[in-house]
């Protein structure tokens, strides 16, 4: 008797830049049957090109939507035209919570299931195996569908729109201590220290642990009228550095927010010199 071939899931996969075209074509190696669409990028070898959202989610049991969260809602509607009941439609755009939301309503609204997907890492190195956080109706069976082909899946139980939320929450964390470190290099470079900051920052992060994390929030609200003060120095240092302050006038704000409202909790430990 000659054996039969069980076929891997067909996947549409709508934007094949950086991020899809990574994630494609590692589901084409993995044994799914995938259909791409991109008006600008062709399809990863082994993968069907097509000329629509439509045509691409036609006959799909998942589609990824990996254009752009402001391209999101429209490929949803082009897609859906043709999007079979029992499709599931998945959104890994990096979009806010309320877009993820508006998206599972009319989806839903279709008949469709809907995932909302969060990537938690960059997707060049990673493609399919890039961590992820998804929620949503659909979010075990898109689980079930892509775990078996390599993916990292994890699973939190609520509404589209929740994994949203935690990726950008951690932006808000990782992002801005980025963007302060931009502008704190870049100006130790106009001061002719760089070096000698960059160092700083290395061993401070190093060194960081979770009393770095009470640290820096218990110091902030007891220090924030001293800090105020503080950083607006700081800005006006940059300033005179030919340095845009944003990210210091941010902190400004931020602590003088903190000095109007106090926290209304008692024992906050001090920490002198910070």
């Amino acid at each position: 008797m000659g054996s039969t071939r069980v076929q891997g899931p067909r996947v549409a996969v709508l934007g094949l830049g950086e991020a899809g075209g990574a994630i494609a074509a590692d589901l084409v190696a993995a044994g799914a049957r995938v259909r791409g669409y991109d008006p600008k990028a062709p399809a990863p070898p082994g993968a069907v090109d097509t000329g629509s959202e439509a045509e691409a989610a036609r006959g799909s049991d998942l589609v990824l939507s990996v254009n752009s969260a402001s391209a999101a809602v429209d490929a949803l509607r082009a897609g859906l035209s043709a999007a079979a009941p029992g499709c599931l439609w998945a959104d890994l755009n990096t979009a806010a919570p309320g877009v993820k939301r508006r998206l599972g309503v009319i989806a839903g609204e279709a008949g469709i299931e809907f995932v909302d997907v969060s990537l938690m890492a960059t997707v060049p190195g990673n493609g399919l195996r890039t961590p992820m956080l998804v929620s949503g109706p659909g979010a075990r069976r898109y689980a079930d569908l892509l775990r078996p082909l390599g993916a990292r899946t994890d699973v939190l139980d609520g509404p589209a729109g929740l994994a949203a939320e935690r990726k950008l929450l951690r932006s808000v964390f990782y992002k801005g201590l980025a963007a302060a470190v931009v502008e704190a290099l870049e100006a130790a470079g106009a001061a002719g220290c760089e070096e000698w900051l960059r160092q700083i920052v290395a061993d401070e992060l190093t060194r960081a642990s979770a009393a770095t994390l009470d640290r820096l929030v218990e110091g902030s609200h007891r220090h924030a009228v001293r800090r105020t003060v503080e950083m607006q120095a700081a800005a006006d240092m940059l300033d005179d550095l030919g340095v845009p302050p944003l990210v210091s006038t941010a902190s400004r704000d931020l602590l003088r927010r903190l000095a109007q409202s106090p926290p209304e909790r008692d024992g906050l430990s001090s920490f002198p010199g910070e």
